[in-house]
């Protein structure tokens, strides 16, 4: 039974943070929040309140090979490299097997304080390639998986068509993500009754990168979805870089930004590889960069311009990619930390006599909740999307305001999350979901078997 009403010492709201407030619930929604009372008989007391996080991009069938791709092969390795590893090993995994890894993916998010899911789907057919009667039957395994851990779920079905530029047929890696364009239509059409059964879930669309769709196949793609969010893979490899130059004649996001309607619907995830022009005209189209620094780093892409993205109004969100190892905070600090790197410096991407950690945190906040169309932050009518954090935790005590988000992201070697509401149901509690031992057994168990 959810509690009907929190009190929080401290919450972080859209305009800043606010003392002592309450927090009254109804049917998953904030009925009401007010500032600067003191707690009432029955309220449920905490330290520290914070907006959830919004993950905008996420592999989760990919969890099950976390770990699994450290080792060098006879030549350098790279994303291409890891792209066949990972090819070889989606063919053992169905509906079942999905359900259950994404299960787990989808509770160590809402552990590290991620309570929305961007799903960028695009497992889609049966182990040998053949389309299943049902054509969502593995996004079905995926509402499933948000049911099981009540994470919010905005999937992104993806439409995959070639294996390169110049709609190259795709190779036998590929089977099981190929769409034509009337079948993709299928998908997006029996996808939406699984989701009508989770609260508040998102349907959207992802043509999977430039090199996968061709122009026209873009172009006919966005009807297909005239509300939803639009998401797509770009500008994440040099090759990638290289290769529309030679076939479309110019960048790949240069080309995005000059040929399509490109606004506040989409998120171009990574875009790591832009010129300064790019960048700037990718700052003024309104669109969110979809930084993933842990994969992005674990598979040698890049570094994303984010001082200059930011300076030039910019919007960002964070997303766990690969799975490779999920945290929230850990993809702020090494978002930060790269720029440190590159830039020699320290608090690159503050605002003027600002915080780092508060910064990133809110524009995280806002920028996902654009990309996946979900919350925006803690305030009356909006998603009762809360994490609490334990005050208790040595490198939080005694902290105040944005010194919270800088020792929570940069000083705190765990998450020092205490609780996590979504929907108005705390999910996790004492930084364990409710259900932890059931979705970690199942899930031994499946590994035990896949890797036999």
């Amino acid at each position: 039974m959810a509690a009907a009403a929190l009190w929080f010492a401290q919450a972080l709201l859209p305009d800043g943070w606010a003392q002592q407030v309450q927090i009254k619930l109804h049917d998953g929604h904030i009925a009401s929040l007010t500032t600067d009372t003191p707690p009432e008989a029955g309220d449920e007391r905490h330290a520290i309140a914070l907006p959830g996080m919004n993950n905008l991009h996420s592999h989760a069938f990919q969890r099950v090979i976390a770990g699994l791709t450290e080792r060098r092969g006879p030549s350098a390795d790279s994303f291409w490299s890891w792209r066949e590893q990972m090819y070889r090993f989606q063919t053992r995994i169905g509906p079942e097997e999905l359900r259950t890894i994404a299960a787990l993916a989808y509770m160590e998010m809402l552990e590290t304080g991620f309570t929305r899911v961007g799903e960028f789907h695009y497992l889609h057919h049966n182990t040998d390639g053949t389309p299943f009667d049902d054509p969502a039957e593995m996004s079905a395994a995926l509402c499933a998986a948000a049911g099981d851990t009540g994470i919010a779920l905005t999937l992104l079905p993806v439409f995959y068509a070639h294996a390169g530029f110049g709609g190259q047929p795709p190779n036998a890696g590929q089977a099981r993500f190929i769409h034509s364009l009337d079948s993709f239509a299928r998908l997006l059409e029996t996808s939406q009754p699984h989701l009508n059964r989770l609260p508040d879930a998102v349907l959207g669309i992802a043509p999977h990168s430039l090199r996968a769709v061709t122009p026209e196949e873009l172009t006919a793609l966005l009807p297909l979805c005239p509300e939803g969010p639009i998401h797509i893979h770009i500008a994440e490899q040099v090759r990638e870089v290289e290769q529309s130059l030679a076939h479309l004649g110019a960048r790949p996001i240069e080309w995005l930004l000059a040929n399509m309607p490109v606004d506040g619907r989409w998120c171009l995830v990574h875009a790591t590889h832009m010129t300064e022009a790019e960048t700037l005209n990718l700052a003024a189209s309104g669109a969110v960069a979809g930084l993933c620094p842990i994969t992005e780093a674990n598979l040698g892409d890049g570094v994303f311009p984010a001082e200059a993205f930011l300076n030039a109004g910019g919007r960002i969100g964070i997303g766990s990619d690969s799975n490779v190892l999920i945290s929230a905070t850990e993809e702020l600090r090494l978002l930060e930390y790269s720029q440190r790197f590159i830039h020699k410096a320290r608090n690159v991407l503050a605002a003027p006599l600002g915080s780092t950690g508060a910064r990133l945190y809110k524009d995280a906040v806002k920028g996902g909740a654009q990309a996946l169309k979900g919350c925006a932050g803690l305030a009356e009518n909006h998603v009762a999307d809360i994490v609490s954090l334990d005050a208790r935790s040595a490198s939080l005590t005694a902290r105040q305001g944005d010194d919270i988000l800088d020792s929570h992201i940069f000083a705190s070697a765990r998450n020092g999350i205490d609780c996590v509401w979504r929907h108005g149901q705390k999910q996790v509690s004492g930084g364990k979901h409710i259900q932890h031992e059931r979705i970690v057994s199942t899930y031994r168990t499946l590994m035990e078997r896949l890797t036999a």
